[in-house]
């Protein structure tokens, strides 16, 4: 229930925005909705949203979290492999690799001074046939420039016995990557903001804005009354915020099509890749010590070993490309998210190439997750998109687009840019 000052809920009425006159039209009917002026709105309270909440509530400003889920971090941020990455597979300079050389310290040091569980384990990335190496040579490449600490090849005999269930030729050892529970960052980040001013309202959408006045005047909905509707939607209550973060994860670009006024040439293309991953079952100890990555492989890093927190071992996730979301779905975050035991079928050659004594049956389904990318099938890695007004020219608003992969380490460095360059 939203906690934006209601008196009555509205019932939601499709509306038409094909004419000049019916633009007019609508105009007069937003003179009837409730509306709320408030200092800074972030959409979507994921890990990143959280961040940027917290970090402005520290600066002094009134910020209010508008979520659609019934609570914090149901999407991409609780459907990750809650690694802590060291920064070694970004270009150089790219917001990717700055954020996430960045954000890693500032997520240790976070955790450690506020008790939030994580673990320094170690990477190897795998190199599991000679032809693989000069790959592996790329990435140490980039590591380095990018400042990743501690970054060392070794060969293959040194790293089996590092991990004596591993099978490799060469590997390149990362030892300040390492693992977070997600779930705890996220609750601490949450806890803070609270404290320092920060309001949180679920199951509340974003379904729309338009501008008026040089301002940003937000579209809001209870989620509960977007099920069976189509857009256009009327809103229930509108918002007019002095900054505004898109935060909205894999529903940011749906988000800023709404926004009337947004030029559509400022939207990039969305992608949507579906990840899901495999417990391993029947064992008493796990197999690994470090995270154990292969050769990047197109859409994302490869079918990869991770640990939890307690030591039990998951491994992906795979690539399924999938086609768009509808406007309900991103809305209410209903996404496909079952994992079909069948795709463990592809999972078992992936895993044994550097795990050779994986047992037939011993992969059990877990989760899936969804990546929301800027770049398709066969097409190069797309950095970041971080798009102020110079570049759009929506007064006051901030969108995040492509927040993939390291988007969790990178969390604490994109709040820190943000609330720099836009409080």
């Amino acid at each position: 229930m939203m906690r934006l000052g209601f008196r009555k809920t509205l019932k939601l009425k499709e509306i038409s925005l094909t004419s000049s006159k019916s633009k007019e039209f609508c105009t007069r009917i937003y003179e009837g909705v409730p509306k709320e002026r408030v200092d800074c709105v972030v959409i979507g309270a994921g890990a990143v949203g959280i961040a940027v909440a917290r970090e402005l509530a520290l600066k002094g400003r009134d910020v209010l979290v508008i979520e659609s889920g019934s609570t914090f971090g149901t999407g991409t941020s609780s459907r990750n492999s809650e690694v802590i990455h060291a920064g070694i597979y970004y270009p150089r300079n790219s917001l990717k690799a700055d954020f996430c050389v960045r954000g890693r310290k500032l997520l240790y040091n976070y955790c450690a001074d506020h008790e939030v569980p994580y673990k320094q384990i170690g990477k190897l990335i795998v190199a599991t046939r000679t032809s693989e190496i000069p790959k592996l040579v790329d990435l140490q490449n980039h590591g380095t420039e990018n400042g990743v600490e501690g970054l060392r090849m070794i060969d293959g005999t040194e790293a089996m016995r590092i991990e004596p269930e591993l099978q490799c030729v060469k590997a390149l050892l990362s030892p300040v990557s390492g693992i977070v529970d997600s779930h705890s960052l996220m609750l601490s980040l949450v806890g803070e903001a609270e404290n320092f001013g920060a309001t949180f309202s679920y199951n509340t959408a974003v379904i729309g804005g338009h501008l008026r006045e040089k301002q940003i005047h937000i579209h809001i909905s209870e989620s509960k009354n977007l099920e069976g509707c189509s857009p256009p939607l009327r809103p229930e209550l509108i918002v007019i915020p002095k900054l505004i973060v898109n935060s909205a994860g894999l529903s940011a670009p749906l988000a800023a099509k709404r926004f009337d006024g947004m030029k559509s040439s400022c939207i990039p293309a969305s992608y949507y890749a579906r990840g899901c991953y495999f417990s391993l079952t029947n064992i008493s100890t796990s197999p690994f010590k470090h995270l154990i990555y292969p050769i990047p492989e197109d859409g994302g890093l490869g079918v990869h070993v991770t640990l939890d927190l307690d030591g039990r071992v998951k491994f992906g996730p795979d690539v399924e490309w999938i086609d768009g979301i509808d406007d309900t779905s991103s809305f209410l975050n209903k996404f496909d998210y079952s994992v079909s035991a069948k795709r463990a079928e592809s999972f078992y050659p992936e895993i044994r190439k550097y795990y050779p004594s994986l047992v037939d049956g011993s992969l059990e389904a877990g989760y899936a997750g969804l990546r929301a990318k800027l770049s398709g099938p066969g097409q190069a890695p797309v950095d970041f998109v971080i798009q102020g007004e110079d570049i759009h020219e929506v007064p006051g608003l901030v969108n995040l687009f492509g927040i993939e992969s390291p988007g969790l380490t990178s969390c604490m460095a994109i709040a820190e840019h943000i609330a720099s360059k836009y409080s």
